[in-house]
C-alpha cells in the first residue's frame, strides 16, 4: 500500500483535489481510503493563502519510481509550476510510505524526510491508518502525531469521502 497527501492552495482548492483523485485512480492504482480534507496555513513560506490536505491510501502495482513519475505528470498536466520552493500550487502529490520501504534516489526519498513533523501530513494520515508504522523512526502515526510539535493550526473542512 502506498500513501499519499495532496494538496494545493490555488484555485477551488477541493475541486483539485478531487481531480487529482480521479487522475490517480485512472492511472495509478485504486483508493483504498481517503481522509477528510483538512485546511492548514502554509507551512514555510508563510504569505500565501491556506492549503487544502488530503491522505490517500492507494493500492498500486506501480514500482515506487514508476508511481513518482505518475504523480509529476499528474500535478503538471494540472498546472503546476516549480518556480518557488515551498510556494503556490494548484496541486503538490507527495509520496508519503510505501509499505516499508526505505529508498533514497535523487527521484524519490521514502519514507517522506519531512512527515514526521509536519501536522497537516500526520492528522489526516492518522485519520486512515492510525496504526501504520513508520519504517526508520518505527512508531505509528499516531503516535507520531502525539509527538509532534508543528504550531500550525489544522482544521477538518470536510468528512472522509470513504
Amino acid at each position: 500500500m502506498a500513501y499519499l497527501l495532496t494538496g494545493g492552495n490555488l484555485g477551488n482548492r477541493e475541486e483539485n483535489l478531487q481531480k487529482a483523485c480521479a487522475l490517480i485512480e485512472e492511472r495509478c492504482g485504486k483508493i483504498q481510503s481517503s481522509s477528510s480534507i483538512y485546511e492548514t496555513e502554509a507551512w514555510g513560506m508563510r504569505d500565501q493563502p491556506a492549503f487544502f490536505n488530503q491522505a490517500l491510501a492507494l493500492q498500486t502495482s506501480l514500482l515506487p519510481a514508476e508511481l513518482m513519475r505518475e504523480l509529476l505528470a499528474i500535478e503538471s498536466e494540472m498546472g503546476r509550476t516549480r518556480t518557488v520552493k515551498m510556494g503556490p500550487r494548484t496541486i503538490d502529490i507527495d509520496i508519503l510510505l510505501i509499505g516499508d520501504q526505505v529508498i533514497h534516489t535523487d527521484l524519490l526519498t521514502l519514507p517522506h524526510p519531512a512527515m514526521a513533523s509536519r501536522r497537516f501530513v500526520l492528522l489526516p494520515l492518522s485519520e486512515i491508518a492510525p496504526a501504520l508504522v513508520h519504517p526508520v523512526l518505527h512508531k505509528t502515526i499516531s503516535v507520531l502525531l502525539a509527538e509532534c510539535t508543528d504550531p500550525l493550526d489544522v482544521q477538518k473542512k470536510s468528512p472522509a469521502a470513504n
